[in-house]
């Protein structure tokens, strides 16, 4: 096995909106499905999706509740979702120490 940098690379977390969603999320408790959205830009189904994902991986938690009486949906990244992001972090700094000047 190669230990070329893109080796590292998540095929989950490389994805550039989940990897957006990651790194929002480890910036704070938790992040509002509303927020999200319109922070990367992206439609609810499109953003809906991606979540799911990052779910599946065991990478986020979703919450749902209330805010008064509007449904609201919270995204926080778990420990797993931290590491991965760490480690996606840890292989886009040795690709750019590669090629860098």
């Amino acid at each position: 096995m190669s230990d070329h940098p893109t080796n590292g690379l998540s095929d989950v977390v490389h994805q550039r909106h989940r990897l957006g969603i990651l790194t929002i999320t480890a910036e704070s408790k938790r992040i509002e499905f509303g927020y999200l959205k319109e922070t990367l830009d992206l439609t609810g189904g499109n953003l809906s999706r991606h979540i799911t994902v990052l779910v599946d991986a065991g990478l986020l938690n979703l919450e749902k509740g209330y805010d008064g009486r509007r449904p609201k949906t919270w995204v926080s990244i778990t420990r797993a979702g931290r590491e991965a992001l760490a480690e996606e972090i840890a292989a886009l700094r040795a690709l750019v120490d590669r090629h860098g000047d």
